[in-house]
């Protein structure tokens, strides 16, 4: 008995409203439709979009450090100051670059200086005039690639090597004497921190 009458009132609430047509049962699943792809497509597509800006941007900032080598005016006092590199006064041409990694950072750094500032550099990294060898170029081509150094032009080129304990820098230089009042000297300063 009740199954009947859970139909008489299921067919009087049915007779109360005029048939679905065909039409509009379309129309509501398309409004349907319609609903879930700006709930769930629109957030979806804002995420790859912004995924992908993410990673460009990433590349573009690596791509602007990575080329950006040596620049010019003096390491600051700290970078002097860990990497060991007296700067001697007077130098010009002055110019340096630093990179840092989780197993060795290094300054990079270049200057013109007077003879009496050369000893005054070699006396500072522990070193002298006797040290250097002629024809030694100790700075290896990873390190020249990076600052877009180039010894093989006309000079007179003097290196040395000056190795510490770490964790002090080992320090990589090259002298071009070609002038003797006016050397030019490049440094490559590494340690591990």
């Amino acid at each position: 008995m009740t199954d009947t009458m859970t139909q008489q009132t299921a067919s009087s609430d049915d007779a109360g409203r005029p048939p679905e047509n065909h039409r509009r049962m379309i129309r509501r699943r398309a409004l349907t439709l319609i609903i879930i792809v700006l709930l769930i497509g629109i957030p979806a597509g804002y995420l790859v979009i912004s995924a992908a800006q993410s990673r460009d941007s990433g590349k573009d900032k690596e791509a602007k450090y990575s080329a950006t080598g040596l620049s010019e005016g003096w390491p600051s006092k700290l970078q002097r100051r860990l990497y060991q590199v007296p700067v001697p006064h007077p130098a010009a041409k002055v110019a340096s670059y630093e990179t840092n990694n989780w197993k060795t950072s290094r300054l990079y750094v270049q200057f013109e200086t007077t003879s009496a500032g050369l000893d005054a550099f070699l006396a500072g990294v522990g070193v002298d005039r006797g040290d250097l060898k002629r024809g030694d170029i100790t700075i290896s081509h990873r390190d020249q690639r990076v600052t877009h150094w180039k010894f093989s032009g006309t000079g007179s080129w003097w290196g040395l090597i000056h190795t510490q304990k770490d964790p002090a820098p080992t320090r990589d230089v090259v002298v071009n004497l070609a002038d003797p009042d006016l050397p030019m000297v490049y440094v490559v300063s590494r340690t591990t921190p």
